[in-house]
């Protein structure tokens, strides 16, 4: 399967890769669809094209992705919002829009995740 057939009717996409160079085109993504670009092969690289991150994209860290994201500095893309804004609801999207989350990824997200995951596991040896 092409790259473009894999991604061409999702709903959700994941690009998790080392590319220096994009692997995902935004004329493939079906209106609406959600993505999120988590890889990373440096600052001056991206994973993703112009025309994907012309959409509305979220990140967990202005001053992060500003440093340190290839899809943001190649591109000249916009931040809409952080993460937390649109969590919180002072940045709300509209459920129709094609929504890029471009992730540096963040120590406090890992531990968040991580505790998330103990409670769980915690929570079910004591059920158990």
């Amino acid at each position: 399967m092409s790259r473009e057939e894999a991604v061409r009717d999702a709903d959700v996409v994941v690009v998790a890769t080392s590319s220096t160079e994009p692997v995902l085109e935004g004329q493939w993504l079906r209106p609406g669809a959600k993505v999120a670009s988590v890889g990373w092969a440096g600052a001056d690289s991206a994973e993703i094209d112009a025309a994907t991150m012309s959409h509305v994209v979220i990140v967990d860290s202005r001053e992060g992705t500003l440093a340190e994201s290839g899809n943001i500095r190649q591109f000249n893309a916009q931040i809409y919002a952080e993460l937390g804004e649109v969590l919180d609801g002072t940045r709300p999207v509209n459920p129709d829009a094609t929504v890029i989350f471009d992730s540096i990824g963040m120590a406090c997200e890992d531990i968040a995740a991580a505790i998330l995951v103990y409670d769980k596991l915690g929570a079910e040896s004591k059920s158990a």
